[in-house]
């Protein structure tokens, strides 16, 4: 099998410099199919935003700690107010549709901004440039219960009946919003276990209004292992009821 292997840099049109340490690179196959499907081992990323940077004239990039399918999140800290902030960044050059993934982050920043739980992270800013769509959000120190699991198994009963009632009350104040709002999306790595022994609940780009009038939700989302088998289609919209479901698959 052939493969082709594209590179991309961040360009200062400025300077007409190249800034190093900012490269990017996908293999694909013959195909045209980006191999991070098939494995996560053969894409490579360098840090798009340079650590030591300052975002927005406020938020220095300290490091990168986490990323995902189609964005990269880092640990910046506000030096004046002296507070550890997280920033998602998603670039153009890193998403097959970038309007529309755009779009539904800012969907999901326009909901977090108006809740209020203290099992739910806080948005504080959206910054937006011409190839670039930034969200500056609460710092969660701790580990998904996925890793937590991984590294240690299943965990002690009575600390998994705590975590339960955290999410059950998390969950309660989604489902008696007004439209109610269905999460979708619960699972051990979508939950983040703080040294206090508090759980957030990350992750909102499944979440969806609850109509009521529907036959079924426009767009099935889910995780195969964790979703209600209404989230496969064909058997109703999700309701409460989807997250009870998944929140009985996680513990």
């Amino acid at each position: 099998m052939e493969y082709k292997l594209t590179i991309f840099v961040k360009y200062n049109k400025k300077t007409e410099n190249i800034l190093t340490g900012c490269m990017y690179f996908v293999i694909l196959a013959e195909s045209g199919d980006s191999l991070r499907r098939c494995g996560p081992e053969l894409v490579g990323r360098w840090e798009m935003l340079e650590i030591g940077s300052v975002v927005d004239g406020k938020y220095k990039i300290l490091n990168q700690i986490g990323q995902g399918g189609m964005s990269t999140v880092y640990l910046a800290i506000n030096e004046k107010a002296n507070k550890l902030w997280a920033i998602k960044e998603m670039r153009r050059d890193g998403a097959r549709d970038y309007e529309a993934v755009k779009q539904g982050l800012i969907a999901e920043t326009d909901l977090l901004k108006k809740l209020r739980h203290e099992s739910l992270p806080s948005i504080v800013d959206v910054i937006e440039e011409e190839d670039t769509f930034l969200v500056v959000m609460d710092y969660i120190e701790g580990k998904p219960l996925s890793t937590i699991l991984a590294e240690y198994g299943a965990q002690p009963q009575e600390e998994v009946v705590e975590w339960a009632k955290q999410l059950c009350d998390v969950l309660g104040y989604l489902h008696t919003r007004k439209p109610p709002l269905i999460y979708r999306d619960m699972k051990p790595s979508n939950v983040m276990l703080r040294p206090d022994g508090r759980v957030i609940l990350i992750d909102f780009g499944a979440v969806r209004e609850f109509s009521g009038c529907r036959t079924e939700d426009t767009q099935c989302l889910g995780t195969r292992g964790y979703a209600a088998p209404e989230q496969y289609g064909g058997r109703g919209e999700t309701t409460v009821r989807t997250d009870i479901y998944g929140l009985g698959a996680t513990l």
